[in-house]
């Protein structure tokens, strides 16, 4: 797999029923397909550029409650890594932490940082239990998780909720978030 696509939509029911045709009408993998906060859905389905595009444009064009969709080429490993299970923060690295109005755009902008530089993806948490909002956690060094915070920023614009940089988090803190240290 080498494409992610990426639909939210500001309804359960029609959520459901999307993503049947979603998968129905390309061949793609239905990755995740499920409930949000704030009565909403994702679908996630993954496979070859073609077959996502298809399957993505089939739901942007009968779909009037789309709140977000996105095609992810060459996805980040790092982030379909994320989005299956978070890994411990490091001892002493540096956290970022980005936090975005909606998750389709979040998935999108935690590629678009782990693509502009060398972080690692430690948590990308998903709308369940914080309003059908989404943040994510990047690990590294000072100047690389400043880097890729600025570029998610941006890529987010007006969906952005906050962005920090902590430059030497306390252990305690950096277990809360990334739900352990190594």
């Amino acid at each position: 797999m080498d494409t992610l696509g990426v639909v939210e939509v500001n309804s359960i029911a029609a959520g459901a029923e999307l993503a049947d045709g979603m998968v129905k009408v390309a061949d793609v993998d239905l990755v995740r397909s499920s409930t949000l906060c704030s009565g909403r859905f994702i679908i996630y389905v993954s496979g070859d550029r073609e077959a996502v595009e298809t399957s993505v444009n089939f739901a942007r064009a009968g779909q009037k409650r789309l709140s977000g969709s996105f095609v992810i080429s060459n996805v980040s490993p790092l982030l379909l890594a994320a989005l299956k299970k978070g890994e411990p923060a490091a001892r002493g690295e540096a956290l970022g932490v980005v936090e975005s109005r909606f998750v389709s755009i979040g998935i999108n902008a935690a590629d678009i940082a782990v693509k502009k530089s060398e972080v690692r993806l430690l948590k990308f948490v998903a709308g369940q239990g914080i309003t059908g909002k989404s943040f994510f956690v990047l690990g590294g060094d000072v100047a690389a998780v400043r880097e890729a915070v600025a570029a998610a920023s941006e890529a987010l614009g007006d969906k952005l909720v906050e962005a920090v940089v902590i430059p030497n988090p306390a252990e305690a803190m950096a277990t809360a978030i990334t739900g352990g240290v190594r």
